[in-house]
């Protein structure tokens, strides 16, 4: 059992290594990553989308990279917005890690991009311990998931330096008890802030958007105390969420051993074109092994 948990500790110990490199390459090209993490069905696609579009409306150059066991579905829609996608199935991986993160990154990002988003594997057990070299993390819950979801799962929400409450607009006919749900926050992650969102309505887009920008600009996001407590606990400071708590089983051998491919014309900082791009050309799909 000791010799597992040591595995466990030095899985994320290198993870953490390579996260803070990548999130000091990131910075070096001023790219703010925002880490956006739910369990399925949470809408976060549906919400990015709006927060891409809107992004493109005020001239901010934004990209994603969304993470799914299989199916492209998330890429389409995202490209919709016309922001450059490139999807990653994981293979079966419940999460995504820093190292694969960074080889999906290299020749693919366009130079210009100032904000990252990275739609996380739909789950909020595996991918709460592990750093992707983000400067914000995000994790969302629909008013549908129910208002305990924060004490159920308190590493995904006790780490986030935003909470996104999503699909508002069904919170009176599920008879969601905000109240509660705030309160279950708060015990959870004091201080952390709560946004309200609706992707069909268009409600927080503008202020979703708003915060990963004042992350651009420096504005130091809410530093959860869960957070702080590993950190003084290691001596050294890694990026906000870092528990390093024993991680779940998977099903799958710790740490990626990934081939990454990339198309040749994919150079390092090739900038997209202005102007919209058809759907079925505004993403790439890149599948763990290939």
């Amino acid at each position: 059992m000791c010799r597992t948990v040591d595995l466990r500790h030095a899985v994320l110990a290198k993870n953490d290594d390579l996260a803070a490199e990548l999130r000091a390459e990131l910075a070096a090209r001023d790219v703010t990553a925002v880490n956006l993490m739910s369990s399925p069905g949470s809408g976060k696609t549906a919400l990015l989308e709006r927060v891409l579009t809107r992004a493109g409306e005020r001239h901010v150059h934004a990209a994603a990279l969304t993470a799914d066991l299989a199916t492209e579905n998330d890429a389409r829609r995202l490209a919709r917005s016309g922001a450059p996608v490139r999807q990653v199935l994981t293979g079966g991986l419940c999460h995504l890690e820093a190292e694969q993160v960074r080889g999906h990154l290299t020749g693919w990002l366009p130079r210009d991009t100032r904000v990252l988003f990275v739609e996380n594997v739909g789950n909020l057990v595996c991918p709460a311990g592990y750093d992707l070299g983000e400067s914000l993390r995000v994790v969302l819950m629909s008013v549908t998931e129910g208002e305990d979801k924060p004490v159920k799962y308190p590493t995904a929400f006790g780490l986030a330096q935003l909470v996104v409450l999503t699909k508002t607009d069904l919170a009176q006919a599920v008879e969601f008890d905000e109240d509660a749900f705030a309160a279950h926050v708060q015990q959870i992650n004091p201080g952390v802030e709560v946004l309200r969102t609706s992707a069909r309505t268009g409600q927080g887009v503008e202020e979703l958007l708003d915060r990963a920008l004042a992350t651009c600009a420096g504005v130091r996001p809410h530093q959860p105390v869960l957070a702080r407590r590993h950190a003084r606990g290691h001596g050294h400071e890694h990026g906000p969420e870092h528990a390093h708590e024993p991680v779940p089983e998977h099903s799958h051998e710790p740490g990626p051993q990934h081939a990454h491919a990339h198309a040749a014309a994919d150079e390092p900082g090739h900038a997209h074109s202005d102007g919209p791009v058809p759907a079925e050309a505004a993403f790439q799909t890149v599948s763990e092994g290939s």
